[in-house]
C-alpha cells in the first residue's frame, strides 16, 4: 500500500510546478473533458479562513448518521492524498485514486493551459463522488472561494462562510474586504447561504453580495455550553463523556475541543436546518450521534508521542494561534511550545497570540516545503515576548519534541505552526 501511495505522489508530481494559480478556466476545460461530473453531484460548498476543515467533518459526520452516502473534500492532507476524497469518512481506496487519477490526466489537451496539481486532484474527486453516486458532497474551498477549483457548480444546496482573517494575503490580498470579497465569491444566486461570525469589514462586503444575489441569508451565533447531559437515551455512547452545548433548541454533543467549537459546530447544525428546511431528513438523534462521532486529525488533539501527552494543533495563523492560546489556558500550566512555520506566514503575530513568559519554545524547520529559517524565527521570538524561559532550535520534530519532554518539570509539550509540520510528524510516527 505504501508503494501505490508513494505512485500518486510520482502521478501528481509533475503538476508540482504549476504552483498555486487561481483561476476556473481550466479546471472548466479539463471537467468539461471529462463529462462534467460535477454536474452530477448535489454539494455544501465551504470556505472560511479558519473553521472550515471542523465545519466540513461535522456536517460530513452528522450526514452519514442520518443514512446518507457523503462526499467530503478537504485540504490540505496530513499524511497522504487519499484523505482529502473520503465517502463516508472513508478515504478513498488507493488503486481507484490511481485509476482515476490516471483518467483526469489523460483527459488533459495538450493544446491548453496545463491544470495545477490541486485542480487535477480536484477533477478526480468530482469523478469520484460522481461515479459512486454520492447523495451529496461536503467540499471545502482550497483557497479564497471565487476563483477556486472547487468554485464550478452554479446550483449549490448551500454556501458556508465560517471566518474571516488574515490569510494567504499573498493571493487573495492584505485587506479584510478584498480577503472577503474572494471568499464570498462561492455565493451564488437565490442559493442559500450560512454565514459565521465574521468582523465589520467582512460583514458590509458579504452583506453587500448577499443582497445582489439575494440569497436567503442565516447569520449564526455561537452555541453556548451546557452541563454535560445524562446521555443514557441518546443514540450514540461516544457522547458519554463529552462537553455538550445548545444550538437553536437542539443540545448535542462536541467531540472537538476548543472554545472556536462552539460557533464551528453551531454553522454545521444551522447548515443541516437548511437541508431539513429543503426536504432532507436529518433527526436531531442523527445530529447528536454525528457530532458526538466526529473525527478531525490535528486540531487541538491529544495524543500520546513516547509515554508522554502531547498537545497537537496546525496553528498557521494568527486567528488559529489565538483559537489555540484560548484553549491552552484552560489547562492552568505554562507551554513547552515545539514549532515550525512556513516563510509566508505571519510570524510575529502568530508568536504574539501563542507565547507568553515563562514558557519555551523549541524551533525547528518544516520538512519538505518553503520554511521559515528557524534562526530568524528565534529573533522573532525574543522581540516579541520578553522573559521567556528558554528558546532553542533543532533539526526536527522528534529532536525537538524529545528536547521538550526531557524536562521533568510541569511545562506540557504543544506541537504547532504548521499542518505540514504535523503531517510530517504523523507520517514519521506510523514508519
Amino acid at each position: 500500500m505504501t508503494d501505490l501511495i508513494s505512485d500518486i505522489d510520482t502521478l501528481l508530481l509533475p503538476f508540482h510546478q504549476f504552483g498555486v494559480n487561481l483561476g476556473l478556466s481550466r479546471i472548466q476545460t479539463l471537467l468539461a473533458a471529462l463529462g462534467s461530473p460535477h454536474l452530477s453531484v448535489p454539494i455544501i460548498h465551504v470556505a472560511g479562513t479558519n473553521g472550515k476543515g471542523s465545519v466540513c467533518a461535522y456536517l460530513s459526520s452528522m450526514l452519514v448518521a442520518a443514512g446518507y452516502r457523503v462526499g467530503r473534500y478537504t485540504s490540505p492532507h496530513l499524511v497522504n492524498w487519499n484523505e482529502r476524497i473520503c465517502i463516508n469518512d472513508r478515504p478513498i481506496n488507493t488503486e481507484t485514486a490511481l485509476e482515476i487519477l490516471d483518467r483526469v490526466i489523460a483527459a488533459i489537451d495538450p493544446n491548453t493551459p496545463t491544470p495545477t496539481q490541486f485542480e487535477i486532484v480536484t477533477a478526480a474527486m468530482w469523478v469520484y463522488f460522481a461515479q459512486s453516486q454520492v447523495d451529496i458532497a461536503v467540499i471545502e474551498v482550497g483557497l479564497g472561494g471565487r476563483l477556486d477549483a472547487t468554485n464550478v457548480c452554479d446550483n449549490p444546496l448551500a454556501t458556508v462562510i465560517t471566518s474571516i482573517s488574515i490569510d494567504h494575503w499573498q493571493q487573495l490580498g492584505d485587506t479584510i474586504s478584498k480577503i472577503t470579497a474572494e471568499k464570498a465569491g462561492i455565493l451564488k444566486p437565490n442559493r442559500p447561504a450560512i454565514i459565521g461570525t465574521l468582523p465589520p469589514d467582512a460583514i458590509a462586503v458579504v452583506t453587500d453580495r448577499i443582497a445582489a444575489l439575494n440569497c436567503p441569508a442565516t447569520w449564526v451565533k455561537p452555541a453556548v455550553e451546557i452541563p454535560s447531559v445524562d446521555s443514557s437515551s441518546q443514540t450514540s455512547s461516544a457522547a458519554d463523556s463529552l462537553p455538550w452545548a445548545e444550538f437553536d433548541g437542539v443540545e448535542y454533543p462536541l467531540a472537538l475541543l476548543g472554545e472556536m467549537q462552539l460557533i464551528n459546530s453551531a454553522i454545521a447544525i444551522a447548515t443541516i436546518e437548511v437541508l431539513r428546511q429543503s426536504g432532507w431528513e436529518i433527526s436531531n438523534a442523527a445530529i447528536v450521534a454525528g457530532m458526538a462521532n466526529t473525527r478531525w486529525l490535528g486540531r487541538i488533539q491529544w495524543m500520546t508521542w513516547h509515554g508522554h501527552k502531547l498537545l497537537i494543533d496546525g496553528a498557521h495563523n494568527p486567528a488559529a494561534a489565538i483559537a489555540l492560546r484560548q484553549y491552552v489556558d484552560t489547562l492552568n500550566t505554562p507551554i513547552s511550545w515545539v514549532m515550525g512555520m512556513l516563510s509566508t506566514k505571519s510570524h510575529r503575530e502568530i508568536f504574539e497570540a501563542l507565547l507568553r513568559p515563562g514558557e519555551r519554545l523549541y524551533l525547528l524547520p518544516v520538512p519538505g516545503h518553503s520554511s521559515a529559517d528557524p534562526i530568524v524565527l528565534a529573533d522573532i521570538a525574543r522581540s516579541t515576548t520578553v522573559d521567556l524561559d528558554s528558546i532553542s532550535i533543532h533539526p526536527d520534530e522528534s529532536a525537538a519534541l524529545t528536547a521538550a519532554m526531557s524536562q521533568t518539570d510541569t511545562h506540557q509539550p504543544v506541537l504547532c505552526g504548521s499542518l505540514y509540520l504535523l503531517g510530517h510528524f504523523f507520517k514519521q510516527d506510523r514508519e
